[in-house]
């Protein structure tokens, strides 16, 4: 019995050392396990800002969808000297032949413009979840006589683009209204090329003098927080705009 003891003893003693030296060189060096990003929880309160929808992510509130009904604000005639989005479309250095996905188009007051920079052989998918939206983008098309705008009905958790298609996806005041934020981005991620990039433009939420409703701003820090579980590379931050972030991320070569 004693010596069934000792023996079992030293089979433990190996079978702990074998584990340990597995551990230590079971994996080559500088490869990273193949771990799926954990989704974070949605959580609902009853007391909450009025202009959100009740539901928070990561620590922020999901404000609440701007409708169709307000497209013709988004076509303000102030917005240049508000917001600059002239300045903004050259910050993104798109060039001819590349495709890019403008989420939430709204009228494509920035999908037309950036068209025009692609041309001819690129194309700008202008994503939308409201169909009228769509009608509108449809309309202005024939208008301007600009073909190369495609127009893509999304769901308010995939944009419905094709894998490893995007060379730049632009969401403009958009992510932070977004219903299923983790969903939206992994099917965003999904899309881009690799070496592509995913272009957030959000209210400056550190800049209390940017007169925009709280829910619909963020910081910096939080949106790099929301991309940290994300198989993204931030770039960089540009404060060129006169309200606005404009921060870059992107997928690296080696993410599928």
């Amino acid at each position: 019995m004693r010596n069934y003891r000792i023996y079992a003893g030293v089979f433990c003693f190996a079978l702990l050392l074998g584990v340990s030296a597995l551990r230590t060189f079971g994996t080559p060096q500088n490869q990273k396990p193949s771990v799926k990003p954990q989704k974070p929880p949605y959580i609902t309160r009853e007391e909450h800002d009025p202009d959100g929808i009740g539901v928070f992510y990561m620590g922020r509130e999901i404000a609440q969808v701007m409708g169709h009904q307000a497209a013709d604000w988004l076509d303000r005639p102030e917005r240049e000297a508000e917001e600059a989005p002239s300045l903004l479309i050259r910050a993104l250095k798109l060039k001819p032949g590349m495709a890019v996905a403008d989420i939430g188009a709204g009228s494509g007051y920035l999908s037309f413009p950036m068209a025009k920079l692609v041309a001819p052989s690129g194309k700008v998918y202008a994503v939308e979840i409201q169909q009228e939206m769509l009608d509108i983008i449809a309309q202005r098309g024939k208008e301007k006589k600009i073909s190369n705008v495609v127009s893509v009905l999304g769901t308010i958790s995939d944009p419905k683009l094709e894998k490893n298609s995007i060379d730049l996806i632009i969401m403009v005041d958009v992510y932070h209204e977004f219903d299923h934020p983790w969903e939206m981005t992994t099917a965003m991620v999904r899309s881009l090329k690799p070496g592509g990039r995913l272009v957030f433009v959000e209210y400056r939420r550190e800049d209390p003098n940017v007169p925009i409703k709280l829910v619909h701003k963020m910081s910096v820090e939080q949106v790099r927080k929301e991309m940290s579980i994300h198989p993204l590379k931030w770039v960089k931050t540009l404060t060129l705009l006169p309200r606005q972030h404009i921060i870059i991320f992107e997928k690296p070569a080696a993410t599928n």
